[in-house]
């Protein structure tokens, strides 16, 4: 086909097509054990995350060492507040942070990079992020989704020598899958790349791309036409951003985190040689999501720092600050927020260091542990923030640079509060990360009966999924009628002072009751459960809780066995645990009682018009222009604003 065959137009999907294309990119099989996915399934196996896995000495002694040399950099070279007032990341940080090998923390040390694991790769982000969150996004977008992480798990050996010493010291990558008109929807994806020859000619629009303003190499996902020689469907491929035809379009300005390079991409007749390929072509999506198996864990790290900064300055102006005769944190409506900050910022760091540590050994299968990670820190840290506002007042709403400007310390929680909303939608957003877990909460139903609740399926498919289903049922469900969490015994090792073997009896008592309510769900609505997303949310969220509670008491003990604080953790466990029943409790409530279906009635009215008498009395400040802009292949019509760091 000629490389000046106009590309085609954005695919036309039916709602089928769009889920069978995200059926296929999914990874089909369990080759290895999952501790969340049995949790779903009623089971809770502990002998998964208990004793704690750690880290070999080895990468725990190269972890540490290039962690002080960090804290030494960003106390030294970083200035958060220059970044936040000016909106970029000065260039002799970026410098600073390539000489130091930051860039490379994750590619083995064969290729020029560090070769940490996951443990201390999340650690050294927490670190960064917490002097900039825009470090954090620059360092991670570069090495978690970026480059590195797809030609570490899908890349040819050639291809790795190529790109990865590059990626490891001097270049800087970007991720590049959204357009204007597609999010979480790749079946519409629009981006082509039309064989011609030992090329590939890519033309479309990419919004939203992190790093890209300042990228040297970019990881691609374009549509291949099907055609005689090539299966086609959806495509990585690694791009050289100085090659004819890429355009940096625009560099966005966001809410929070001001100094990201973040922009609109457009390709123009670019040629990338088919040796740039990742993977076979189709494999581009499942490489995209195989590779935010583990690339998703950088965002709770995050959220991490996020929670251990809240609670220190909780702690230092609850001191402080005096109300009617005493310290505010002695008011109980202040301290409750200060126990919530800690309990929960412990039980954060259980989350995301034990499945960063379950994705370094490779023992199980993370997909559920790193999208309930995702998830569940991204809600709870921006509830720290939002209480850490509350608790300084007035002073949480004004800026660091106006408390300066007067006078005091320059404490920049609103600014947290900005820079943390964007995780909720960051890599999946919340509802949709609702969706993604469920189905695969749900693939052991699915795979025994998905066919008998298919409206296409034909009678002789549904009699045998029937057959299998009652094999299936007949011997699993007579296992979540009881277990180890009615016996009074159980988990005793969790004992020490503070008793946590009661919490993990409720998990266990727990996991079996979500599990029956799944069952059913499922025998209640059959093929309509995949529209039931408010059921399906509250399944996935009471998922989330029990895990962290799971993690925080596997941590609590680690930390007893070691020596280190044991019974300030035991108590945080503790804690934590008794807050997360209280919401639990509340989800499984809301499973049944809510109001799902009057909301949609409303939903139906507000797009009918039936409210819009509602909107009177306003005016809209809003701009003109179109909702979604014009993303049509062609010439870019604007300034290139690629802006590489050399």
């Amino acid at each position: 086909m000629s490389a000046s065959t106009t590309p085609s137009s954005r695919p036309a999907v039916t709602e089928r097509e769009a889920r069978e294309v995200a059926e296929a990119a999914r990874e089909q099989h369990w080759r290895k054990p999952s501790f969340a996915k049995e949790l779903f399934l009623g089971r809770f196996r502990l002998d998964l995350i208990h004793p704690h896995p750690l880290p070999d000495d080895e990468l725990a002694q190269r972890g540490e060492q290039f962690l002080a040399k960090l804290r030494d950099f960003v106390e030294t070279k970083v200035d958060g507040a220059l970044i936040e007032r000016e909106a970029r990341i000065p260039d002799e940080v970026i410098d600073g942070l390539k000489e130091l090998g930051a860039f490379g923390m994750k590619i083995d040390t064969k290729y020029g990079g560090l070769g940490l694991g996951q443990v201390y790769y999340n650690k050294a982000l927490a670190l960064a992020g917490s002097a900039s969150p825009a470090i954090g996004v620059l360092l991670s977008a570069h090495q978690s989704i970026g480059v590195p992480q797809p030609l570490k798990l899908f890349g040819t050996q050639e291809q790795r020598e190529r790109f990865l010493p590059r990626c490891a010291r001097t270049d800087i990558s970007a991720f590049l899958l959204t357009e204007p008109d597609v999010g979480s929807d790749p079946a519409r994806l629009a981006t082509t790349a039309i064989p011609d020859g030992d090329d590939y000619v890519l033309d479309g629009v990419k919004l939203w791309t992190t790093n890209g303003v300042v990228a040297d190499l970019l990881v691609v996902m374009a549509r291949v036409p099907k055609s005689e020689g090539h299966r086609g469907g959806i495509t990585a491929f690694v791009v050289e951003t100085n090659s004819p035809g890429v355009t940096v379009e625009n560099r966005n300005a966001f809410m929070g985190l001001r100094g990201i390079e973040n922009g609109v991409t457009r390709f123009h007749q670019v040629r990338v040689p088919a040796a740039n390929r990742v993977g076979e072509e189709g494999q581009g999506l499942k490489i995209a999501l195989t590779t935010l198996n583990t690339g998703r864990l950088s965002l709770p790290a995050s959220c991490v720092a996020a929670g251990k900064w809240c609670l220190k300055i909780a702690r230092e102006w609850s001191a402080a600050r005096e109300q009617w005769g005493k310290p505010v944190a002695h008011h109980e409506a202040v301290g409750s927020k200060i126990s919530f900050i800690a309990a929960t910022t412990f039980a954060l760091e259980a989350v995301t260091d034990l499945a960063s540590q379950m994705a370094d050994e490779d023992r199980n299968d993370i997909r559920i542990e790193g999208a309930l990670a995702k998830l569940y820190a991204s809600e709870m840290a921006w509830t720290m923030a939002d209480e850490l506002v509350q608790i300084r007042g007035g002073r949480g709403f004004e800026t660091a640079d106006s408390l300066r400007a007067r006078g005091e310390r320059g404490v920049p929680a609103e600014q947290l509060l900005r820079d943390l909303r964007i995780n909720r939608i960051f890599e999946g957003s919340t509802e949709i990360m609702h969706l993604l877990i469920a189905r695969e909460a749900v693939d052991a139903h699915l795979s025994v009966a998905g066919d008998l609740i298919d409206p296409e399926k034909s009678l002789g498919d549904k009699a045998r999924a029937g057959a299998n289903a009652g094999v299936f049922y007949a011997k699993w469900l007579p296992k979540l009628v009881a277990g180890p969490g009615q016996l009074p015994a159980s988990y005793g090792e969790f004992k020490h002072g503070v008793d946590l073997s009661g919490h993990l009896r409720y998990v266990e008592r727990t996991a079996r009751k979500l599990a029956r309510s799944t069952f059913y769900a499922m025998s209640r609505w059959q093929g309509r459960m995949e529209s039931k997303q408010g059921f399906l949310g509250r399944i996935v969220d009471i998922g989330a809780e029990l895990f962290a509670m799971s993690a925080a008491c596997v941590r609590a003990e680690l930390l007893r066995s070691q020596g280190d604080h044991g019974r300030e953790a035991y108590q945080l466990a503790d804690v934590f645990c008794r807050q997360a029943r209280i919401r639990i409790e509340e989800l499984f409530t809301r499973l049944w009682t809510n109001t799902d279906d009057l909301d949609r009635k409303v939903v139906k009215g507000v797009l009918s018009g039936t409210y819009e008498w509602l909107e009177q009395g306003i005016v809209d400040p809003s701009g003109d222009g179109p909702w979604i802009a014009d993303a049509t292949p062609g010439p870019s019509q604007r300034q290139n604003v690629h802006r590489p760091i050399r």
